[in-house]
């Protein structure tokens, strides 16, 4: 017994010398010689943690787990890569909206808890609702009229889809329903048709990053002559990414045309105001993107026998119109014709010759007129009653009209009716009157 209380008073004495030790340690900052011991650090901690109290925060539930009727859970920021881990016990639980899950974006009361037995941070959740749609639906509504203003919701900006492209891009989620839907309902339509799939989030905040390089890159593509962004359906927070303003601005500027094939028919992100056209689903999207081999067949086969009928009947009306005329009585006996204008003929012929001897009188008369009219005019008829002309020899060949154009010795050239006389002057004579 002696020894047993010997013993117990020696650890005793052993456990207020560690005490005595560690109180020591703490007493001064920490240093190398003197460290703080990790409870005492961890407390540190742990006190300047609760001094911080309680705060609101938004985020969106990443993970969300029950055990033993408490929820472990983590919070996620929902513009940048920053998590932080929840718990809500049960007590709380009870008192928080039941359709809570992973995906919502919600708005939690917490106070950080710092655990000293694990060194770990957690939130304590004391009450959580999921994000006022109010809220949501006006920010969606200012960057609607934003987008609006700018004029990217215009119709005059929407592109023209290819008749039959050459190669369809499709952005959606992988191994997805839509995906399977598009390629196909497109391949039963066109089963010749080519696709380049690219792979993006279609929920949660990696929507508009991964979104965004996708449509770069099938834009880029020189083989894309089509885009497709398809996602199968979802709630309202769930299809939100799609309404990112970094998604709006790329779509917008996107070169290629771009379908927006996001959730079902009452589902409207403002992406479909974007896209140059809104697919009510992804089937939908397929089939206003791809034709129907069959019907176009089918057009083209309609479009020949509409031609060949048009045509069968435009010649059987020519056929029949050439009947009619050859059937008339002018052309099934032309002789009429001849026999109709022969006298007329006759006549005309007549009439053309006494017109024709008539004027060649006329003519004649005129001739023999005007043939008298040069007779009387000309010299030689003067010459023929016994006159002669008479010109001075040489070169000049001037007429003699006195005598002293003709002075004694001067050469003389007399004209008479038929021939000319070489003669020379012997001057002036006296006037015959005078003799």
């Amino acid at each position: 017994m002696a020894d047993q209380r010997t013993g117990a008073g020696a650890q005793a004495t052993s456990q207020a010398d560690a005490r005595a030790r560690v109180q020591a340690s703490v007493d001064g900052p920490p240093t190398f010689e003197n460290p703080w011991p990790i409870a005492h650090f961890s407390g540190k901690i742990k006190a300047y943690i609760d001094r911080l109290g309680t705060a609101w925060v938004e985020g969106e539930i990443t993970q969300w787990g029950v055990s033993g009727g408490n929820v472990y859970g983590k919070l996620k920021d929902t513009t940048e890569d920053v998590t932080v881990g929840f718990n809500i016990w049960s007590s709380v639980k009870a008192k928080i909206p039941a359709d809570l899950k992973q995906g919502d974006r919600v708005i939690a009361l917490v106070k950080p808890n710092y655990w000293l037995k694990g060194g770990t941070l957690t939130m304590q959740v004391f009450e959580m609702r999921h994000v006022g749609l109010g809220d949501l639906l006006e920010r969606l509504e200012r960057l609607r009229q934003q987008l609006g203003a700018e004029g990217l919701f215009d119709a005059s900006r929407k592109k023209q889809l290819p008749f039959l492209p050459r190669c369809i891009g499709l952005i959606t989620g992988k191994d997805s329903d839509a995906e399977k839907d598009v390629l196909r309902n497109a391949q039963l339509r066109w089963p010749s048709v080519a696709f380049r799939v690219v792979h993006a989030a279609v929920q949660g905040d990696r929507v508009p990053r991964e979104v965004v390089s996708a449509l770069t890159q099938l834009d880029d593509d020189p083989e894309v002559d089509v885009i497709i962004i398809a996602r199968g359906g979802g709630d309202f927070q769930n299809l939100l990414g799609f309404s990112d303003e970094q998604v709006l601005r790329a779509a917008a500027a996107c070169r290629t045309p771009l379908v927006s094939a996001i959730g079902h028919e009452a589902d409207r992100p403002l992406l479909d105001e974007v896209a140059d056209l809104r697919a009510s689903t992804p089937t939908d999207a397929a089939k206003r993107v791809v034709p129907d081999v069959s019907e176009e067949l089918n057009k083209v086969e309609q479009a020949r026998a509409r031609l060949s009928l048009r045509v069968t009947a435009y010649v059987r009306s020519e056929i029949d119109r050439i009947e009619q005329v050859r059937s008339r009585p002018a052309l099934a006996n032309a002789g009429w014709i001849v026999d109709l204008r022969a006298e007329d003929l006759t006549r005309y012929v007549s009439r053309g010759v006494e017109l024709m001897h008539r004027v060649l009188e006329r003519a004649g008369t005129t001739t023999s007129e005007l043939g008298a009219r040069l007779r009387a005019l000309s010299p030689q008829s003067t010459l023929d009653r016994g006159y002669a002309i008479v010109q001075q020899g040489g070169g000049g060949r001037h007429i003699v009209r006195s005598p002293a154009d003709a002075p004694s010795g001067a050469e003389l050239v007399i004209t008479l009716a038929s021939g000319a006389l070489g003669a020379r002057s012997e001057g002036e004579l006296p006037d015959l009157h005078d003799r």
